[in-house]
């Protein structure tokens, strides 16, 4: 089967390598040839899609799904950061500062006083967290995001001591330590007024942890690998798996469900490694989204698919304003005439109706139909919603209604 595999692909890069030097991609720069693989890459697309025939988007296997097993892990880890211009924790309120220092303090061979309550206004409690990358190994460094948990008012010029890294397993995969950057500040003046840009209690440490340990994958274990879609479809992955097949062979592929389709691959590492290089690199044209309509309640946003269509229906949106003014008049007696000035109020209530003629839609009405026709009657986004509601209700809305 791996020989199998290995013929496919170098069949396959051999006709396309001929197929791009007699269409002349093959160029120099600089008196040195330009990377065949580029060009055997651009060609094989080509050929791709014209086979494909353009009808839908075009997306590279790596823009689609991800190899099972190949992902990040997320880290956490408990520290320390000093070196605050009297910004940090109000311990009397946060007394697991103290708590923390004391401990650090006895690690390091000093016997701090338990009874004392010191004031530790250059020193606040934060987490840590990262992602480490897949395949990484120890010695590599990553980037730390520091997030105070304690009243600190800014982590602005503070240094964050040794923090352990850990993952859900409770083991440690990485130590952190360095010096914050923090983007946002605040400032305040001697009358109590104060001013704050972005959030200062929150710092990120470029390079700022080491890894320590290697968190195993079974991408080189097997004869196959998986790739899972970021979105699953029945369609794409079908596509996915014709794809594939007739790059490197019948029955190289096999769609599991509408998320999972199975590649055998080669055992070998290195082999392994170009196979998915090239598989991650195949296009595939992506299956249509379903038809859905997407309102935000909260912002008014409204985001319409472009397969959404409506049933023939009519449509009439109005809305009826109705003002009262109170105009109060003062009314006196006439002269040498018995009587009072008084106040005698005057109401005066004006009703008004916007003529909004009825727009109607016919069957098989598209988005830019759909819009076109509610920006003539001055609808707003929420009238927009109201109506999309009422189609609905109505049965001629061909989409499914999504409210977040």
């Amino acid at each position: 089967m791996q020989a199998g595999i290995r013929q496919a692909m170098r069949g396959r890069l051999r006709r396309v390598a001929v197929a791009a030097l007699s269409a002349g991609l093959l160029v120099t720069l600089g008196g040195q040839g330009v990377s065949a693989q580029s060009a055997i890459q651009q060609q094989a697309q080509q050929q791709a899609g014209a086979q494909q025939g353009g009808s839908g988007i075009v997306e590279r296997v790596k823009d689609l799904a991800s190899v099972s097993g190949v992902r990040e892990n997320q880290l956490i880890g408990y520290g320390l950061v000093v070196g605050l211009d009297g910004t940090g924790d109000q311990t009397t309120q946060t007394p697991f500062t103290v708590q923390s220092l004391n401990n650090m303090l006895t690690q390091l061979g000093l016997s701090p006083d338990e009874a004392a309550n010191p004031q530790l206004q250059n020193t606040a409690a934060v987490m840590v967290t990262a992602d480490l990358p897949p395949f990484a190994r120890p010695g590599q460094d990553i980037d730390v995001t520091v997030s105070s948990m304690g009243n600190a008012d800014s982590l602005r010029g503070g240094t964050l001591l040794m923090t352990p890294l850990k993952g859900a397993d409770g083991e440690t995969y990485g130590i952190a330590q360095g010096n914050l950057i923090v983007g946002g500040f605040d400032a305040e003046g001697a009358d109590g007024s104060s001013i704050t840009v972005n959030v200062p209690s929150v710092g990120r440490i470029p390079n700022g942890a080491t890894v320590e340990r290697e968190v195993p994958t079974a991408f080189a274990e097997g004869d196959t690998v998986t790739l899972n879609l970021n979105r699953p479809d029945f369609t794409t992955a079908t596509r996915l798996t014709e794809a594939v097949n007739e790059t490197f062979g019948a029955g190289t592929a096999r769609a599991e469900d509408g998320t999972s389709v199975t590649v055998r691959a080669p055992t070998d590492p290195s082999q392994r490694v170009s196979f998915v290089a090239e598989l991650e690199n195949l296009p595939v044209e992506r299956g249509e989204a379903p038809a859905r309509v997407i309102v935000n309640s909260r912002t008014g946003t409204v985001v319409i698919g472009s397969n959404v269509q409506v049933s023939p229906a009519a449509v009439s949106h109005g809305s009826l304003t109705v003002t009262i003014t109170e105009a109060p008049e003062v009314v006196q007696p006439l002269p040498l005439a018995p009587g009072e000035t008084v106040i005698q109020p005057e109401t005066d209530i004006v009703i008004e109706e916007e003529n909004n003629p009825m727009f109607l839609f016919d069957a098989g009405t598209s988005l830019d139909e759909i819009v076109r026709a509610v920006n003539n009657v001055g609808a707003a986004p929420s009238d927009l919603v109201a109506i999309l509601q009422a189609l609905r209700e109505a049965g001629s809305l061909r989409a499914e209604l999504v409210v977040i």
